[in-house]
């Protein structure tokens, strides 16, 4: 690999791996190693690549590697006439990490229809001021845009789904 092209991989690696750390709570090894196999692709990376290129221990590597594959992050393929385990990116994860977000804005939108049916027929129509009646745009331009990310993130889901898309 390209010395200036190793060092912007690597300043990846670490960007995304505070990332990884916080959103789905990895320790900082386990999430540099994801993040490594996500930038290295469908070749995917060994045991012994891990060990060099993130700088630690054998047993700090292997524990991490056997977490994430717990976690099905990751999963391994192998050669034929090669012992070596090549690492790389559990598609299933990403189609989980799909869901969840659609589970959560569906939440987050039902939670804002809730609050805006009560603004609108238990304040709002008994209150005969129209000043002092709340001004209920908000929710609906914030639901229409819960509603086109998730019809957007579900199409994307569906191409996962298809293999249409390679990671």
């Amino acid at each position: 690999m390209e010395d200036s092209n190793c060092k912007e991989k690597m300043a990846l690696v670490e960007k995304l791996g505070v990332h990884l750390e916080s959103r789905d709570q990895l320790a900082p090894v386990a999430a540099r190693i994801l993040s490594y196999i996500i930038l290295t692709g469908k070749s995917g990376t060994t045991f012994e690549d891990l060990v060099h290129i993130l700088c630690a221990s054998k047993s700090t590597i292997s524990t991490h590697l056997n977490h994430l594959l717990d976690l099905n992050k990751i999963e391994y393929f192998t050669k034929t006439g090669d012992r070596k385990k090549y690492f790389v990116i559990n598609k299933d994860t990403v189609v989980q990490h799909v869901d969840k977000m659609i589970s959560d804005w569906q939440e987050l939108r039902e939670l804002h229809l809730e609050i805006k049916n009560y603004k609108e027929f238990k304040n709002n129509a008994i209150i005969e001021n129209d000043d002092e009646k709340f001004d209920l745009n908000f929710h609906n331009d914030y639901i229409k845009f819960i509603d086109g990310a998730t019809k957007s993130i579900e199409e994307l889901r569906t191409n996962l789904k298809n293999s249409q898309f390679s990671l």
